[in-house]
């Protein structure tokens, strides 16, 4: 039975496509700029990442009538950010991704790798990702060091949002740097447009690439993105088949690789306002909202070439507001690394070699910190072994 769309699902859709674009992008375009990409490149994978996440997202809602929201992966572009550059530039940083999403589609395919997934310890996991993002979350200080008026309009504006409406601070404090931006600097020249200028990227393998940077991409996606999207789905009592998404989103992640794009998944924050009461009390018609959410993310894909030219002109409050992004996450995972008293060592060990941003033989901190923390959790747990 078609429902048709309501007013609430509409508004709670567009309302989801603008907080899920405008609260992460500076993430996505910093993220993929530490791992070689060119402006236009970088560009590129902003759109070819929003387009593919929200047609991704149009057709699942479509076909399985649930408010199934696709995502790009901000945690997985967190850890991009704190990567060392591959030795093969770009190219091979995509070549990482796509091996990466070959990575989910198994997950989706075996069942057993999806256990295993799940199996990680979560003190272990979310060390991990507060590693990936605390350098990150430093940014905004940076900025009011840099420039102190500009730095405190930002942070500033975050704040005050907090307190009156905190899904929209981030997008708050965005606005907010555009228009000091073209206060300052005025707008972007006449490269700049509306029109998508997909840039197509011809991958390169290399060992250590994939290990540096494919495997904790793909532990970081399905740990703080695809698990927990799938956790606010059943709490809203939608229940989709887990391996089908897997499969699915695997295979736009790799389709949006191949034009600079690092990621796509499950939703969790967006998926909270397309399932929950703010889409309507109709929870059959909620699908709607991830429809409309999915429908905007395009729009704002084919922008994506603008809003990188925004970023370029003065990164540093770009990067204030990809950190602004970010503390929710920090806060979360530190919390959640944490919470076990007999794991904190472990815990404590992850995040400080993750955090180091040390690459080892050319693999990034993020895998070194979560091998560090499971060799510290084995240790423990053998000492206090019986006998």
């Amino acid at each position: 039975m078609t429902h048709p769309p309501t007013t609430a699902a509409v508004s709670a859709g567009l309302l989801a496509a603008f907080v899920g674009f405008a609260s992460s992008f500076a993430v996505i375009l910093q993220g993929l700029t530490a791992v070689g990409a060119s402006k236009e490149e970088a560009a590129s994978g902003l759109m070819a990442l929003s387009i593919a996440m929200g047609l991704c997202g149009i057709l699942f809602s479509l076909r399985t009538k649930m408010p199934i929201s696709v995502a790009w992966s901000t945690p997985g572009a967190a850890l991009l950010a704190t990567s060392a550059l591959p030795e093969g530039g770009f190219p091979a940083a995509v070549g990482a991704f796509i091996v990466a999403a070959a990575l989910v589609v198994a997950s989706g395919l075996f069942r057993p790798l999806g256990r295993i997934i799940a199996a990680i310890p979560a003190s272990i996991a979310s060390a991990m990702l507060a590693g990936v993002v605390f350098g990150l979350c430093l940014a905004p200080v940076r900025a009011v060091a840099s420039d102190p008026l500009s730095g405190l309009m930002v942070a500033g504006s975050w704040l005050v949002m907090t307190r009156i409406r905190r899904l929209l601070a981030v997008p708050v404090a965005a606005i907010v740097a555009v228009v000091v931006i073209i206060a300052g600097k005025g707008v972007p020249g006449a490269d700049a447009t509306l029109l998508p200028h997909p840039i197509f990227v011809l991958p390169t393998f290399d060992p250590t690439d994939i290990i540096g940077l494919s495997l904790p991409l793909f532990l970081v996606t399905m740990a703080s993105q695809n698990i927990p999207g799938l956790a606010i789905l059943r709490v809203n009592g939608y229940a989709p088949e887990a391996g089908s998404l897997f499969r699915t989103t695997g295979l736009f992640s790799a389709v949006s690789a191949l034009f600079g794009g690092h990621a796509v998944n499950i939703a969790a924050i967006t998926a909270a306002i397309c399932a929950g009461d703010e889409a309507g009390p109709d929870r059959e018609g909620r699908y709607w909202a991830a429809v409309v959410s999915g429908g905007g993310y395009v729009v704002f894909g084919l922008a994506a070439g603008l809003v990188a030219a925004f970023a370029a002109l003065e990164p540093v409050l770009i990067q204030a507001v990809a950190g602004l992004a970010l503390i929710g996450a920090f806060t979360g995972a530190l919390q959640a690394a944490m919470a076990r008293i007999e794991e904190r060592e472990a815990a404590t060990v992850t995040f400080l070699v993750t955090a180091s941003g040390i690459a080892f033989l050319g693999i990034s901190s993020a895998f070194w910190g979560l091998l560090a923390g499971a060799a510290v959790l084995a240790v423990t747990r053998i000492g206090r072994a019986p006998g």
